[in-house]
């Protein structure tokens, strides 16, 4: 177990703080959670050590501040290389690597930005093109999982980390969208169990009512009923 100084800036409903705490719990790191009020009065150690984005997560480690999630999962890899997250061949490292991006630039976008955010935020037309959107991606996700139990393999790794926590959203979704993952994407849902199982990710994410629940809030607030 590390006895170095890891910080953890968190904010509970955040998947990409879910990221971090799943990594840290692969390796064993003990580390200092820090939740933050990113809705309201962030705290000076954050905009410090966030300059640019002022966002969570952010990783101290010594002292010295990480950002992004996939960069801190990435800096975890690194700084405690036992046990791996990526494979040790470079050729499925590149491609876990490239699943990595794909889900930053296109699965974020359609499953929590954009057709998320339809689903949750929207009414008629919009709902219906965002649960549209969001069942097509989780599809393609599917067949890239194939008959694997975890996205590089056998083992539960770099891709798998990136993707988990993006999956707390999803009760909220069918509850305003009137869907059920399970239905579309049976096998993505047994990956979803499956990772659910480890202890590493059980313990690092919020239950999912709980995420509904703020989601509820934010239609609220946002003058949706």
């Amino acid at each position: 177990m590390s006895k170095e100084e890891v910080v953890l800036l968190d904010f509970w409903a955040s998947p990409f703080c879910g990221r971090v705490k799943i990594a840290l719990a692969e390796k064993g790191v003990e580390y200092e959670n820090r939740e933050e009020d990113v809705l309201g009065s962030k705290s000076e150690l954050l905009l410090n050590s966030n300059p640019i984005h002022k966002k969570v997560p952010v990783l101290l480690h010594n002292g010295k501040p990480v950002c992004e999630s996939t960069v801190i999962v990435n800096y975890i890899d690194e700084a405690w290389p036992s046990p791996p997250l990526l494979p040790t061949c470079p050729y499925e490292r590149a491609r876990a690597r490239f699943w990595g991006d794909f889900i930053d630039k296109k699965v974020l976008f359609s499953l929590i930005f954009e057709g998320g955010a339809k689903i949750w935020g929207s009414k008629g037309e919009a709902l219906e093109v965002g649960k549209k959107d969001f069942i097509e991606i989780l599809k393609q996700l599917e067949g890239t999982l194939g008959e694997k139990d975890f996205f590089c393999g056998d083992n539960f790794g770099f891709v798998d980390i990136l993707l988990i926590p993006l999956t707390t959203w999803f009760y909220a979704y069918e509850k305003f969208g009137g869907f059920k993952v399970e239905d579309e994407c049976p096998k993505f849902s047994v990956w979803v169990k499956r990772c659910m199982q480890r202890e590493s990710v059980a313990k690092a994410l919020p239950e999912p009512e709980k995420v509904y629940e703020a989601v509820v809030m934010l239609r609220k607030m946002n003058g949706i009923e």
